[in-house]
């Protein structure tokens, strides 16, 4: 944790040259704008530098664009890949007229999610840890017109051969048989470790990296679980150095949760726990060394997890991932092993301080600072209310008779579907002013028009191979 000196005096250290001011749009794309050292002052923390918000995806419309966007010194980053000397910050919107926060800035939200947590006394601090999974392609093309559509993706350790003459097709993981493998049949060792110190030499704090079960290079970088807003700062930071280093090497990385036919996607399965005075909360003597109160958490993560899809899973895209047989989380349900349940309890240890409930259905394309709070939001309304999650799902999914499998609900099947469903159920979101109403109305509406709508419109290749002989 820094002050704004302090701040100051790290710049002058390291002959800092320019500032990158760090924050998300709506959809969950990082922007930056970057202002010379000589810009920035103790009095910018608390008074914010100016920019033009009308252009960012969700935010202000032209005609009241004008925006603060006020630096946290907690977490100074010297970027890595600037040949200039630059200091990555991250800012928090405020209105210039008001000073207050500005309902729309995502990190707001969290902020505000953190908040609410406190004032009701039942925690003090919610935990989360992310694990999400991206892909390494050598080169990705598409387009879209009116009278042509297409993607081709080449990939180095693809399993299939892109008609290059020099393609050797020797140890390239198959389709979902891409976990654990060691050199040669896993390529990217090297890239992933390079990966994971740029990480720590941001400050997160890597666990573990492994090859993923997909084939084509699908990696999984594990950090630390943080604290909500620090979790989603660090998500941010985490998917930057990916792909920037990824650049370097003359790759291309993607979050795009299922970028191939017939393989895995790519997930970020979400650890949750609270905790009040430094000790556990969600420790206890019931099912799976679960307390009360973890259940209760279950039930609200359970209960609105069709309306959590639409911030979680939220592209069209997600919901090519979320189908039975791809270990995808599509069963609402928990249980102590099984992954195809939306809420697993890890198993590994029996200490008090690792008990936590893991969210499933959640994929990397999502914006961290909205999933995060939406899911303590949802697992709050659980415990303010004592919803019971029901018996658990320790069977295999695909021994289940038709009547049982029709009594276990399931995540929706499409985007337009969970945003109907949000659409419908999202009071629990609006407690303590978290989310507001604005806010989940521009949601809607922007992947209504801009995913939704525009996706449907569209022909689809593979429609010529059903339809054009028709």
């Amino acid at each position: 944790m820094s002050t704004p000196k302090q701040v100051l005096e790290f710049c002058a250290k390291h002959e800092v040259k320019f500032v990158d001011l760090r924050f998300i749009d709506l959809p969950g794309v990082w922007q930056h704008m970057s202002i010379p050292i000589g810009q920035l002052t103790e009095e910018s923390f608390s008074q914010g530098l100016g920019f033009d918000a009308s252009s960012i995806r969700g935010w202000q419309s032209i005609h009241e664009s004008d925006m603060l966007l006020v630096p946290d010194p907690s977490w100074p980053v010297l970027d890595p890949f600037t040949s200039v000397p630059t200091l990555i910050l991250f800012g928090d919107a405020r209105d210039p007229v008001t000073c207050a926060p500005y309902g729309r800035d995502p990190r707001g939200v969290a902020r505000r999610a953190e908040a609410y947590l406190q004032a009701g006394r039942l925690a003090d601090t919610a935990y989360f840890g992310a694990e999400a999974e991206f892909f390494i392609f050598d080169n990705v093309r598409f387009d879209q017109k009116e009278h042509h559509g297409f993607f081709f993706i080449d990939a180095e350790e693809g399993c299939w051969n892109s008609g290059r003459e020099e393609d050797n097709l020797g140890y390239r993981p198959r389709f979902k048989e891409g976990y654990f493998p060691v050199p040669p049949t896993d390529h990217y060792q090297d890239l992933r470790s390079e990966m994971v110190l740029k990480m720590q030499a941001a400050g997160l704090q890597v666990e573990c990296h492994h090859h993923e079960v997909a084939t084509a290079g699908q990696a999984e970088i594990d950090l630390r679980f943080n604290t909500l807003l620090k979790t989603a700062d660090s998500m941010l930071l985490y998917k930057y150095l990916a792909k920037m280093t990824a650049y370097q090497y003359g790759k291309s990385v993607t979050f795009m949760p299922k970028p191939l036919f017939q393989d895995n996607g790519s997930g970020m399965h979400t650890h949750q726990s609270l905790w009040k005075d430094g000790q556990p909360l969600f420790a206890g003597d019931q099912y799976a060394g679960l307390s009360q109160l973890a259940l209760y958490y279950i039930g609200g993560l359970l209960r609105h997890a069709r309306a959590l899809a639409a911030l979680i899973a939220p592209t069209t895209n997600s919901y090519k991932r979320l189908v039975p047989g791809y270990e995808a989380p599509v069963n609402l349900a928990y249980s102590q092993r099984n992954r195809s349940a939306a809420c697993r309890i890890p198993m590994y240890s029996a200490s008090p301080k690792s008990k936590r409930v893991e969210f499933r259905p959640p994929d990397p394309a999502c914006n961290p600072y909205l999933a995060f709070s939406a899911m303590l939001m949802a697992g709050l309304d659980g415990i303010k209310h004592k919803i019971d999650p029901g018996p658990p799902l320790d069977k295999d999914i695909f021994e289940l008779s038709a009547d049982e499998l029709a009594r276990v609900p399931v995540m929706p099947a499409t985007l337009d579907e969970a945003l109907n469903e949000l659409e419908m159920d999202h009071d629990f979101l609006l407690e303590g002013g978290v989310f507001t109403h604005d806010l989940i109305a521009t949601w809607i509406e922007y992947k209504r028009l801009k995913e939704v709508d525009a996706i449907r419109l569209r022909p689809h290749p593979y429609e010529f191979a059903l339809y054009y002989d028709i």
